[in-house]
């Protein structure tokens, strides 16, 4: 009798979530259109749209390092028709913030990894480094330690910085710019000697002898970088940082559509064309299921938070 009643309630909803979706999707996007995770969103998009025959539609709520658009899909209804795509941010804001318009843990679901997206340890031709190794011997050497920029504070960059610093046990200050661009121009140019910076804006310079390119962030080396060693392998072993971009519902979202939407994008990020260009951009996919994502998120707040307590990042006071 308890197994018919299960099967009688869960019919509905599986019902619902095989029609799934009858009418055009929003995918709201915290940041402005042209960055990253407006890119990977409109990728995605693209595909969601051809497979649904329902238009995934992107929508750029920027604000408040995405806390502004994440707020509008908390507070949306839990029908699978607002979405959230999100980066690091993501995981960064609840430790970053003293107080946030939602939960980040409890008023969302999350529903599918995207992207992964690392950041190469890059360093000015001057510094007599060429490995992560003798570039924290190095550090130690200096009675300041040595500085490094990022795209500002509480930023996937800022952060790996200072969980470098944290597991080198070396010095380091933190210079905070206004976006990666003019920080990495400042590097070119000799004015700060060390950046984690994203793959494709960097890895351009790698052969101009101005840059050392010394380490990627990720936990293993990427298809866009195959020769560069990650900073693990390199003399710090467990380091593993980058930039990431997972998709999210609101929490009370039947399960049979979190699921459905999972398979989906799954599938869509399995795609030939898909794993081209996020190639190209420097991105690699890995696919996960709605828990096994859930178990990321959770590891990546932890992470994070202690990072930003190390180092004292906030925004608000």
């Amino acid at each position: 009798m308890k197994r018919l009643l299960a099967a009688l309630l869960f019919a509905p909803c599986l019902a619902l979530a095989q029609a799934y979706p009858t009418k055009s999707v929003r995918i709201v996007v915290p940041f402005p259109a042209g960055g990253g995770t407006d890119v990977v969103a409109r990728i995605l998009g693209q595909k969601l749209t051809e497979a649904w025959g329902q238009q995934a539609i992107i929508e750029n709520k920027a604000g408040a390092s995405g806390t502004v658009g994440s707020e509008l899909v908390a507070k949306s209804v839990a029908d699978g028709y607002t979405l959230l795509l999100q980066g690091t941010q993501h995981s960064i804001n609840l430790s970053l913030y003293k107080k946030l318009p939602y939960d980040t843990l409890k008023d969302f679901v999350p529903v599918a990894h995207i992207a992964i997206a690392p950041f190469l340890l890059i360093v000015n031709a001057t510094v007599p480094a060429n490995s992560v190794k003798e570039l924290i011997a190095y550090i130690k050497t200096q009675p300041n330690g040595l500085d490094y920029g990022s795209s500002g504070p509480g930023g996937g960059a800022h952060l790996a910085g200072e969980i470098f610093k944290t597991m080198a046990g070396v010095q380091m200050r933190h210079i905070p710019y206004k976006g990666g661009s003019p920080a990495l121009t400042d590097l070119l140019g000799g004015q700060i000697p060390m950046l984690f910076d994203p793959i494709p804006t960097s890895i351009k310079h790698a052969s101009g002898g101005r840059i050392k390119v010394l380490a990627i962030s990720s936990g293993e080396r990427v298809v866009a970088a195959p020769n560069v060693p990650t900073v693990s392998e390199s003399g710090l072993p467990g380091f593993d940082v980058v930039s990431w971009f997972g998709l999210y519902a609101p929490s009370a979202t039947p399960p049979a559509i979190v699921n459905k939407l999972n398979a989906d994008v799954n599938r869509a990020l399995a795609l030939p064309d898909v794993q081209d260009k996020f190639k190209d951009m420097g991105f690699s996919t890995k696919l996960m299921s709605p828990s096994e994502f859930d178990t990321h998120l959770r590891a990546e707040v932890v992470k994070f938070a202690k990072a930003i307590k190390d180092s004292g990042a906030k925004i608000d006071e």
